[in-house]
C-alpha cells in the first residue's frame, strides 16, 4: 500500500489505500463472486425495505379519502402480494434466460429493439438514483421517529449515510456483502418476530398503535380510482425485485440458477412481511404520522406492556433503520453494472467500463452517489415527494422487461420445449407486463402534477443524450477505422518492405537560454542534427539579446528568428502554418519548460507554454513536444546542449487504430537508438486482441506487452521508463497518441489516458513528452 503511494509520490493515493484497502489483482475477480447467502443481503435490501413503508404509503392514499377506507388495506396488500408473485416468477424466467447483468435493458434490447432498451435503461437509472434517495431518507426518518431532536438535521444525516454506503461499496463486493449480511438478516428476524408477537397479542386484546401528528382522514366516498391509486402506491413493495436480474454476474456459478433461487427466497420473505404488516396495521388501527413511521407505531404497540416499552422495540427500530439505509446498496450494485453495459454499447461514457482498485465499477458508484445526494438536497429529504418519482421509473422498466420476455417466448415457440411450457411462461410475463403497465398509468394520472412529469420529461431527454453519445462513438470508430491504413504493404514498397521514414521539420520555441532549452537542443540534435528552426516569441523583450547569444549557446548553424504578430500563440501558429510539408510529413514543435518545483499548478501557470500547447494540438500534422526540466536549487545550472548518449523512443499504445499508426510513423521519424511500442495489459483478453490488430496493421516496430494486473498505469509505466533513464546519458522520448475532438463535452466521453500519461511523466527526469495528436472531424 505504502509502496504504491511512494512510487508515485501521491498522498491522495495513500489516503485512498487507507480508506478503501489494497488494490486487488484482476485475477481475483472470480474469488469475489458471491454465494447465495451473501448475494441475498447485498441485492435484497431494497425489496425488503419496501415493506417498511409500502403499507404506510397505501394507508396515506386511503385515509386521504376517508377513515372507513382503511378496511381495504388488507385486500389491497393481498393484490400486491399476488402481483409480486407474478413479477418474481417472471424475473426468475429472465435470469435463467439471460445470465448476464443488465436486466430490463438487455431483455428489451434483445427482443424489442434499441429504443425500448433505452427507455428501460433510462427508467432503471432514474429508479436507481431515486432508490438511494428514498431508502436513505426513509432510514433517517426511522431515526428521527425515536430521536425527535434530529429532525432539523435530516438532510446532512442523509448525505452522510449516502457517503458511508458509497465507501462501503467501493471497498469491494465480498467485503460489502459481509458488512450488509448482519443488518439484512437481522431485519428479517426482527420483522418476523414483530409479526409473530403482534399477531399473538391480537388474538386477545389487540393493542392500538398511536403516534403523534397522525394524518387526518378525509370525508370523501371511496371509489375505484382511490383503490387503484392505493394499489399502485402499495405496489412499491415490488421495487428492488429487479435488482437480482440486473446483477446476475455477481453470483457464483451456475449464475442463472443461483440468481433464480435467491429470487424465490426473496419473494417468499417479502410477501409474508407485506401481508403481516398490513394485517397488524388494520388490527391495531395504525395511522400514518408526519413524524413517526407506521412500522415504529406498530412495533411500539406490540412491545409495550404494563412494565413499559420492551427493549426489543428498540432492536427492531435499529434494524429497520439499517435495512432502510442499506436498501440503497441495491442501487450501488445495479447502477454501475447497467452503466458499464451501456458504456460497452456506446450509450454512456467509456469511463463507466473501468474497474476500480477493488474490482468494482467505481465510476458508476461515485456518479450514483453524487446524483442521489443532489436529489436529497433538492427535495429537502422528503420521502413522500420522492416515492411517486421513484415508482414510475421502476414500473416502466418492469413493463418493458416483461414485454421483452413475451417476445422472447414467442421466438422460442418453434423449439422443442416441453408441450405448453413456453405458452405458460408467456402468459405469466404478459400478465405481469399488463399489471405493471396499469400501475404506471395510475401513477402518472394521479401524481402527474406532483413531480411525475419530471420523470416523463427526463426520460426522452436522457434518450437524446444516449443517442448523441452513441453517434459520437460511432463517428470516432469509423474515422479511426477508415483512415487506419497499414504502414507497410503498399504497391511502392512491397508487402513486407519497411516504409520510408517520414519528413519531420523541427521548430524550437525559445523563451530563454536556460537548462530546459539546453536539454531541448541536445534532444533535437539527437535525431535532426543541426537542421532545426529556432524562433523567439514576439512578447520577449530580450529577443535581440537571445539572438546574439544563440549561436554560442546552441552550437547549431540555424539562427534564432524573432517572430512578429499579435500574441505569442498566434505568432507561432502563423509561422507553423507557413511551413510546407507533404501529406505524410510532420512538424515537431519543441517547447522547453523550466520549473522550480514539481507542481502541476506551476505547469498551468506557465500561461504562454500552456496555451500554446493547447492550440497546437488542434493543428494537423503537428506534434507538440514538451521538454520539462526541474531546476536543481543546490547546484549550478548546466547550460550545455549535450546530445544524449542513448535515446529510446517509447510509443504508448492503448488501441491499434489510425491515431496509433500515425504516432508510430512519427516515432520512426525520430531515428532513436531503439524504437518500440508498449501496451499495458489490464485484462487477459486484451493481449490477444491487441497483438492481432498490431500484426494486421503491419507496423514495423516491436510491440512489448507489460502486465498491469492492478489496472493502474502509473507503477508499470514508471518502471518501464526508469529502466531506461537509470542508465547514464540515456533519455526517453515518450510518444502519446492523443485524440482531438470538436467540442468540450466530447472530451468527457474519453478516458483521457494521454492527459494521465503526461501528468505522470511531466516531472520525470530525462523524459521528453510528445503528443501525436489526431483530429476527429
Amino acid at each position: 500500500m505504502a509502496e504504491g503511494a511512494a512510487a508515485r509520490g501521491d498522498g491522495f493515493d495513500l489516503a485512498k489505500r487507507l480508506l478503501l484497502g489494497r488494490r486487488m489483482h484482476s485475477g481475483r475477480a472470480l474469488h469475489e463472486l458471491l454465494p447465495k447467502t451473501l448475494a441475498l443481503p447485498v441485492l435484497s435490501a431494497d425489496a425488503l425495505s419496501s415493506v417498511a413503508y409500502t403499507v404506510e404509503a397505501t394507508l396515506v392514499v386511503l385515509l386521504a379519502a376517508s377513515l372507513q377506507s382503511r378496511q381495504y388495506v388488507v385486500p389491497i396488500s393481498l393484490a400486491v402480494a399476488l402481483l409480486m408473485a407474478i413479477v418474481i416468477t417472471s424475473y426468475r424466467q429472465t435470469v435463467r434466460a439471460y445470465s448476464t447483468s443488465g436486466g430490463a435493458y438487455v431483455v428489451a434490447k434483445d427482443n424489442l429493439g434499441t429504443l425500448p432498451a433505452l427507455v428501460a435503461s433510462s427508467a432503471l437509472l432514474v429508479g436507481y438514483v431515486l432508490t438511494v434517495a428514498v431508502s436513505v431518507v426513509a432510514g433517517v426518518v426511522a431515526i428521527t421517529s425515536v430521536a425527535h431532536g434530529l429532525i432539523p438535521y435530516k438532510v446532512p444525516l442523509s448525505l452522510f449515510f449516502v457517503g458511508l454506503i458509497t465507501v462501503m461499496n467501493l471497498r469491494g463486493l465480498r467485503e460489502s456483502g459481509f458488512l450488509f449480511a448482519i443488518p439484512t438478516y437481522g431485519f428479517i428476524v426482527a420483522a418476523f418476530l414483530l409479526i409473530i408477537v403482534g399477531v399473538a397479542r391480537c388474538l386477545g386484546d389487540c393493542p392500538k398503535a398511536v403516534a403523534p401528528d397522525q394524518v387526518i382522514a378525509g370525508e370523501l366516498e371511496v371509489d375505484l380510482l382511490v383503490i387503484l391509486q392505493a394499489f399502485a402506491v402499495g405496489s412499491s413493495a415490488l421495487t428492488g425485485v429487479e435488482a437480482i436480474s440486473n446483477a446476475v454476474t455477481i453470483f457464483r456459478r451456475p449464475q442463472g440458477r443461483n440468481a433464480a433461487a435467491t429470487l424465490a427466497v426473496l419473494g417468499a420473505i417479502a410477501i409474508m412481511l407485506v401481508l403481516g404488516i398490513a394485517f397488524l396495521a388494520n388490527k391495531m388501527d395504525a395511522t400514518p404520522s408526519h413524524s413517526v413511521s407506521l412500522l415504529s407505531s406498530i412495533g411500539r404497540a406490540a412491545f409495550t406492556t404494563d412494565a413499559g416499552v420492551h427493549w426489543m422495540f428498540y432492536v427492531i427500530q435499529a434494524f429497520t433503520f439499517a435495512i432502510l439505509v442499506l436498501a440503497a446498496n441495491t442501487s450501488f450494485q445495479g447502477f454501475p453494472r447497467l452503466a458499464a453495459m451501456m458504456a460497452r454499447d456506446g450509450f454512456l461514457p467509456r469511463q463507466f467500463e473501468n474497474l476500480g482498485d477493488r474490482l468494482v465499477f467505481s465510476n458508476g458508484m461515485i456518479a450514483l452517489a453524487v446524483l442521489s445526494g443532489l436529489l436529497i438536497w433538492a427535495f429537502d429529504a422528503n420521502v413522500g415527494e420522492l416515492i411517486p418519482l421513484y415508482a414510475v421509473g421502476v414500473f416502466t422498466a418492469f413493463t418493458l422487461s416483461q414485454a421483452g420476455m413475451v417476445r422472447y417466448w414467442q421466438r422460442r415457440g418453434n423449439r422443442p420445449d416441453p408441450p405448453g411450457a413456453w405458452q405458460r411462461s408467456m402468459v405469466i410475463n404478459a400478465t405481469g407486463a399488463s399489471a405493471t403497465l396499469l400501475i404506471v398509468a395510475i401513477i402518472v394520472q394521479a401524481r402527474f402534477k406532483e413531480g411525475v412529469w419530471v420523470v416523463l420529461a427526463g426520460i426522452p431527454l436522457m434518450i437524446v443524450g444516449f443517442r448523441a453519445i452513441h453517434r459520437h462513438y460511432e463517428t470516432v470508430t469509423e474515422h479511426l477505422r477508415v483512415r487506419a491504413e497499414p504502414m507497410a504493404g503498399t504497391a511502392a514498397v512491397g508487402r513486407d518492405a519497411e516504409p520510408p521514414r517520414p519528413d519531420n521539420t523541427v521548430v524550437l520555441v525559445v523563451q530563454d537560454l536556460d537548462e530546459a532549452t539546453a536539454e531541448a537542443v541536445g534532444y533535437v540534435r539527437s535525431f535532426a542534427g543541426r537542421d532545426l528552426r529556432a524562433v523567439a516569441l514576439p512578447a520577449n523583450g530580450s529577443a535581440a539579446d537571445l539572438a546574439a547569444r544563440w549561436p554560442e549557446f546552441s552550437r547549431v548553424s540555424a539562427g534564432l528568428e524573432a517572430l512578429s504578430g499579435r500574441g505569442e500563440a498566434g505568432a507561432v501558429l502563423e509561422y507553423i502554418r507557413s511551413i510546407p510539408r507533404g501529406e505524410d510529413g510532420f512538424v515537431t514543435v519543441v517547447i522547453p519548460e523550466l520549473f522550480t518545483q514539481t507542481s502541476l499548478v506551476s505547469a498551468v501557470r506557465h500561461r504562454t507554454s500552456f496555451q500554446l500547447k493547447l492550440r497546437l494540438l488542434a493543428e494537423p500534422q503537428v506534434v507538440v513536444t514538451d521538454v520539462p526540466v526541474v531546476r536543481d536549487p543546490s547546484g549550478e545550472p548546466d547550460l550545455r546542449p549535450l546530445i544524449p548518449a542513448r535515446t529510446e523512443a517509447l510509443l504508448f499504445v492503448s488501441e491499434v487504430h489510425a491515431a496509433t499508426i500515425r504516432a508510430a510513423r512519427y516515432a520512426r521519424a525520430l531515428r532513436a537508438d531503439r524504437t518500440r511500442a508498449v501496451f499495458f495489459a489490464m485484462e487477459a483478453g486484451d493481449v490477444e486482441r491487441v497483438q492481432a490488430d498490431w500484426l494486421e496493421a503491419r507496423i514495423p516496430m516491436e510491440l512489448d506487452i507489460v502486465e498491469a494486473p492492478f489496472r493502474d498505469l502509473g507503477p508499470p509505466m514508471l518502471d518501464e521508463v526508469r529502466r531506461i533513464t537509470g542508465r547514464p546519458g540515456s533519455l526517453v522520448s515518450a510518444i502519446v497518441p492523443e485524440l482531438v475532438v470538436r467540442t468540450w463535452w466530447h472530451h468527457l466521453l474519453h478516458n483521457q489516458r494521454a492527459l494521465f500519461i503526461k501528468r505522470l511523466l511531466l516531472f520525470e527526469p530525462r523524459v521528453v513528452l510528445s503528443s501525436a495528436s489526431y483530429r476527429i472531424g
